[in-house]
């Protein structure tokens, strides 16, 4: 089963979907992690990378879905998957659909927090790219780029909102719980 984590930067999904694939022996493959593996490396994509997210730019989604595919072709069969970033677009959803046209997406999480706690939460991470001008630019992006996701996996039954300002271990249960009944009746998701 795949799962997309959908929600603005800084509302924990990489958190809760490294706790959960650790947990549960799943694959978390967080977007986020591969774009700094390739600016560490010093790869001509991690350098293009890297100015994008500096700016507070999404990285284009030829690139991403790239990116991506390679991962989703090495994955066994059955292996339950969690998508941390990845879509993060409307082209890139359409793009994952057609990577993985036997075995779909199966639910989406869609992580909410109020605007305020997101960008306290991105400052207290101490990363470089995190001032408050940075974070105040991708929030924004999100908005116009990210959260039509929501419209459009809403409209296909896949949409399960979390509520992600609260203690890790709370939400922890409710992704857990969810995922559970999804992968035990897939038709429960609405």
């Amino acid at each position: 089963m795949i799962a997309a984590l959908l929600g603005a930067p800084g509302v924990g999904k990489g958190t809760q979907a490294q706790l959960a694939a650790e947990r549960n022996a799943w694959t978390h493959l967080s977007t986020g992690d591969l774009l700094r593996e390739e600016v560490a490396r010093g790869s001509e994509l991690g350098k293009r990378a890297d100015a994008i997210m500096r700016s507070g730019e999404l990285v284009p989604d030829a690139v991403m879905v790239e990116i991506v595919a390679a991962r989703l072709n090495a994955l066994p069969e059955g292996e339950t998957l969690l998508l941390d970033g990845f879509p993060r677009s409307l082209p890139q959803a359409r793009a994952l659909d057609q990577l993985c046209a036997g075995r779909p997406v199966g639910v989406a999480l869609y992580f909410t927090a109020p605007e305020a706690v997101l960008t306290e939460r991105l400052l207290a991470r101490g990363r470089a790219d995190d001032s408050r001008e940075v974070i105040a630019r991708r929030l924004a992006v999100y908005r116009e780029t990210t959260e039509p996701l929501v419209a459009y996996y809403r409209e296909r039954g896949l949409i399960r909102e979390i509520l992600a300002d609260r203690a890790i271990e709370e939400i922890q249960k409710d992704l857990l719980r969810t995922l559970r009944e999804v992968r035990a009746d897939p038709s429960s998701v609405s």
